[in-house]
C-alpha cells in the first residue's frame, strides 16, 4: 500500500472485527466510516497530535513503527498496524511517554483514549482506508 499522501480519508473496520460479530445490533465496530487524517510526510508525522486538545476520528501515521506522547495534552489510544492494515497491538499512552517500536509495524493509528475500545478495535482487526 504505497503512495500515501497527507490529507483526509475515511477509516473502515472490517465487518465482524472487534468484540462482536459486526452484523448484529451492538456488534463490534462502527457501522459508518470514521473520519481519518493521514500523516505521510515527515513534517506531518512529526507534528502528529501535538498542540491539539483532541482528534475527531483517528490519525494514521505512515510509515511508522513507534510513537511518543511528549508534550501532548491528552492520553491517546495507539494501534500498531502491519503493511496490510491488520492491527498488531493496541495500547493506551498517557502524555510524556515513549512507545517501543513494534517489529512488524508499518503504520500507527492514533485516537482519543477509549475510542478504539468503543470501536471494537483489537489485535487481528483488519482496517480499510479510503482516501
Amino acid at each position: 500500500m504505497g503512495g500515501w499522501h497527507d490529507g483526509r480519508g475515511r477509516l473502515w473496520l472490517a465487518t465482524g472485527s472487534g468484540t462482536g460479530s459486526g452484523d448484529e445490533a451492538g456488534g463490534g465496530g462502527p457501522r459508518a466510516p470514521l473520519p481519518l487524517e493521514i500523516a505521510a510526510s515527515y513534517r506531518a508525522r512529526t507534528r502528529g497530535l501535538l498542540g491539539r486538545d483532541g482528534v475527531e476520528g483517528a490519525l494514521l501515521l505512515t510509515p511508522a513503527s513507534s510513537v511518543h506522547t511528549f508534550r501532548m495534552r491528552f492520553a491517546i489510544d495507539v494501534a500498531y498496524l502491519d503493511r496490510r492494515l491488520n492491527v498488531l497491538a493496541v495500547h493506551t499512552m498517557r502524555p510524556n511517554r515513549l512507545g517501543r517500536p513494534r517489529l512488524r509495524s508499518r503504520h500507527v493509528l492514533e485516537a482519543e483514549v477509549g475510542a478504539m475500545a468503543a470501536w471494537g478495535l483489537r489485535p487481528g482487526t483488519r482496517l480499510t482506508v479510503e482516501t
